[in-house]
């Protein structure tokens, strides 16, 4: 009974380690790049930027350009403000010059293409907004777009049009950086649960997903990242 008891375990391990190895090979994971863009936008809407000066150095080591990380610094802006975006963009500035001072020559990569599209940019971003959600933007507005119909208005045309449609960040980069931005900041979980939707909608996986929350509880800490693993497990559950 021992002897077939153990062939049962043994049995259960090697199965086991077999799927295990084959999740950590899938591909379903978030890469250097992809976890640097989680660790900056969250520093940066928290403001510790002691820490995001280490977490930029290593975004560059990583193979973010210098205009994807400044691309990634004015996105925060549009969910954590002004300040916390300009103090973001200055920390970078030095972090720059510290490297340049000591022989360190940053790829500055491509810069945003100019939008072709001749429809308005409320009407861009609406369409942007659709493919994001993958809901048509129809119907008579509710909620708060009912009650402040000009932030509906600003949220078209500023956020998912002038931001959104600039084409240095993929949409999934932008998911990232949203709910690494708003997980940091606290108390607007609805939000969360909305862009982490929109995340599993423009291809990021899961288990990135489950990543992410473990990135926030990390960098920011047991509080963000158990709040953010809460919202991301109601909204897979809902799947």
């Amino acid at each position: 009974m021992n002897s077939l008891l153990q062939s049962i375990l043994l049995g259960i391990t090697i199965l086991t380690g077999t799927a295990t190895y084959a999740q950590s090979s899938s591909g379903e994971y978030l890469d250097d790049k992809q976890q640097s863009i989680v660790r900056i936008s969250a520093l940066t809407a928290k403001g510790d930027l002691s820490t995001l000066e280490k977490e930029l150095n290593a975004g560059l080591e990583a193979g973010l350009t210098v205009n994807q990380t400044k691309e990634v610094l004015i996105h925060v802006y549009a969910y954590a403000g002004f300040p916390r975006s300009l103090r973001g963009l200055q920390t970078f500035m030095t972090v720059l010059d510290v490297r340049k001072a000591n022989g360190i020559t940053d790829e500055l990569g491509a810069e945003a293409s100019p939008v072709r599209n001749t429809a308005s940019k409320y009407e861009r971003g609406k369409a942007i907004l659709e493919t994001l959600t993958g809901v048509s933007e129809t119907g008579v507005k509710t909620g708060y777009a009912a009650f402040a119909p000009e932030i509906e208005i600003f949220l078209k045309e500023h956020l998912f049009a002038d931001i959104f449609e600039r084409d240095v960040l993929t949409y999934a980069e932008r998911e990232l950086a949203t709910i690494s931005i708003l997980s940091s900041i606290g108390g607007v979980e609805p939000m969360l649960r909305s862009h982490l939707n929109i995340c599993l909608n423009v291809g990021l996986a899961p288990d990135q997903l489950q990543e992410f929350a473990g990135i926030i509880k990390q960098t920011i800490g047991s509080k963000e990242g158990n709040t953010a693993q809460t919202v991301l497990n109601e909204v897979l559950k809902s799947k």
